[in-house]
């Protein structure tokens, strides 16, 4: 009797292909982040809705970023193949680790205080 085999539909194996690669595409500019900034990264990945997830480092070097992914499971497998620390919240302790400068503030600030919006 012959052997029978189960073959994956093209567009299942097309878009398995581009999961892949987004993922590693993620998961290289998230190495990269992290070696720009003192070697090591933590993060967190938030659920943003429809549109996917948005991974949040911070650098050793208290450098911060984002990256949106396009699902929870991208983003999941990105950080994963990445090697970070992953934190389940943007806690205080993690909080605690991020430099931010005078942008920051100066947005911060106009925004609070009635300023000039996204400038």
């Amino acid at each position: 009797m012959p052997e029978t085999s189960q073959e994956t539909p093209a567009a299942e194996t097309g878009q398995d292909a581009r999961t892949e690669r987004r993922v590693a595409r993620l998961a290289r500019q998230i190495s990269a982040f992290a070696t720009g900034h003192g070697g090591s990264a933590d993060g967190q990945i938030a659920y943003l809705g429809e549109i996917g997830s948005r991974i949040v480092l911070v650098g050793a070097d208290g450098a911060w970023g984002d990256l949106v992914a396009p699902s929870h499971e991208i983003a999941r497998r990105a950080v994963e193949r990445a090697g970070i620390t992953v934190h389940d919240d943007f806690d205080g302790e993690l909080a605690a680790t991020v430099r931010t400068g005078p942008y920051e503030w100066k947005r911060m600030a106009g925004i609070q205080l009635g300023g000039a919006a996204n400038r």
